[in-house]
């Protein structure tokens, strides 16, 4: 066999995301690995807003100036959404890691249920903590 004609010959790639239509289940794992990602940075932000309470008045104005602009508040919510769907979908792999929902059908009713359930507890946590 010619070793030229070998290199010129396409080889096989393995298929990208570009080829896949995106499905509910491959969503929700992406989302799930951003918001675990999403709550890390987040729990940097919580620390320079406890840090700036025990450092002293001036320090908790500038943090509470900071978190109370828009870009803040947007942050803030984020962090609360990050936190809703993660939990919601870390109890729905503990049905799993038991062997309850596997069946397409609950799959399907479960990740439904865990984006509305986050949304819902992200709307609840701001409504109460603006009362």
């Amino acid at each position: 066999m010619d070793p030229t004609s070998e290199a010129q010959t396409p080889r096989p790639l393995s298929p990208h995301l570009q080829v896949y239509k995106p499905q509910l289940t491959s969503v929700l794992s992406i989302t799930h690995r951003g918001t675990g990602i999403a709550l890390a940075v987040g729990t940097i932000v919580l620390m320079y807003w406890l840090l700036s309470l025990a450092a002293g008045p001036e320090a908790y104005a500038s943090s509470r100036a900071v978190l109370s602009s828009v870009v803040g508040q947007i942050i803030l919510f984020a962090f609360t959404f990050s936190f809703c769907y993660h939990l919601c979908n870390g109890v729905r792999h503990l049905f799993w890691d038991v062997g309850i929902g596997f069946e397409m059908e609950s799959v399907y009713a479960s990740g439904k249920a865990v984006v509305v359930v986050s949304i819902i507890m992200t709307v609840l946590a701001w409504a109460i903590a603006k009362t």
